[in-house]
């Protein structure tokens, strides 16, 4: 089935579901544009054809998808034309699926970041093995938890998402079920198996529940605690000084703290609005606003000053602009959430 993907991403029919694959694994499934529009497509297709009772999506090679294709990014500002049309389709296409109408079955098999995520956990069944690593670590390269996130992380409990969007830790697959992220743990090696029968069956519920294997929290209930107590603060800088409070007595939140202060302070700021904010918006509302978000960060510095440390130069620090929490006003905030002219809206 050919829906314009080239070789990057596959569809095909497996009895009654139709199956996708990304197929880039030696750059780790990042997303391109040519991906996104073609998935949209087979979605549309597929929704309306009597024939798929569901759709699964999984990848070849060690990632799932470790996010958008960032060195694009990078090399569209030297050309002045910032890609912001492949982040609109891109976050339509997250919106689509969370309007999906057909069970959606992300298998998650190793990394799944940034726009992989967006990609694998706004639909309807998200499932992990034991090799798959979460992470929206957007700022930790000067960006902010995108392609859904804001709608995504604030329904964790705990406070657990706004850890996850501060620091841009990893959790694997104990985690993610603990908190909601996944709906349901496989074990790596039934993989096939299950595809084999969600390809027979009319009941994808029945199918899980049968390769479903629990998976054990893997954060120890101290820290999950510590989380939830410095993570409901009021504010950014609550958070902060509740970590620092801690910081001396607690191991935790010492090396939560450092963690934290590698971040861009921008993105930091904007993350915590962002995700406050999300709780009380519907998937479209929130995609409408991080698109908003997104247009200012393109016209930035921070996330092309991250790209070209983490990505680039690897592993270099980056200089943050500004480079402290404090040198940051409300107002310059406010201007990354102001609506944007009209016709430019998502």
């Amino acid at each position: 089935m050919d829906f314009g993907g080239g070789d990057e991403i596959r569809f095909e029919r497996m009895g009654r579901a139709g199956v996708v694959t990304l197929t880039r694994p030696q750059a780790l499934n990042a997303l391109t544009h040519n991906m996104v529009k073609a998935l949209s497509r087979a979605l549309d297709a597929w929704e309306e054809d009597a024939g798929i009772n569901v759709v699964v999506v999984k990848a070849e090679g060690r990632a799932f998808s470790a996010g958008g294709d960032l060195l694009h990014v990078y090399e569209a500002r030297r050309t002045g034309k910032p890609p912001v049309d492949f982040f609109a389709d891109e976050y339509r296409l997250n919106a689509r699926i969370a309007r999906f109408k057909k069970p959606y079955v992300a298998l998650i098999d190793g990394i799944v970041m940034g726009g992989g995520v967006g990609i694998a956990f706004h639909g309807s069944h998200r499932v992990l093995t034991e090799n798959a690593q979460f992470a929206m670590p957007e700022v930790g390269i000067g960006f902010f938890p995108d392609v859904g996130g804001s709608h995504l992380l604030p329904d964790l409990g705990g406070s657990f998402g706004m850890y996850l969007a501060l620091t841009g830790n990893r959790i694997r697959y104990g985690d993610a079920l603990w908190s909601g992220l996944a709906t349901h743990t496989i074990k790596a090696q039934d993989q096939a198996g299950l595809l084999d029968e969600l390809a027979a069956s009319n009941d994808p519920n029945a199918e899980l529940r049968d390769f479903f294997i629990p998976a054990k929290r893997e954060t120890e209930r101290q820290d999950l605690d510590s989380i939830a107590r410095h993570f409901s603060q009021n504010s950014l800088a609550d958070i902060i000084a509740s970590l620092e409070q801690k910081a001396a007595s607690d191991a935790f939140a010492a090396k939560t703290l450092a963690t934290i202060r590698t971040r861009s302070p921008t993105s930091l700021h904007v993350a915590w609005r962002e995700i406050s904010a999300g709780s009380t918006l519907s998937m479209d509302e929130c995609m409408k606003m991080e698109f908003r978000i997104l247009n200012r960060m393109l016209a930035g510095h921070d996330f092309y000053e991250g790209i070209r440390a983490v990505i680039i130069d690897k592993g270099s620090t980056p200089e943050w602009r500004p480079s402290s929490l404090g040198d940051i006003s409300a107002a310059e905030i406010d201007a990354y959430f102001a609506p944007l002219d009209q016709e430019l809206e998502l």
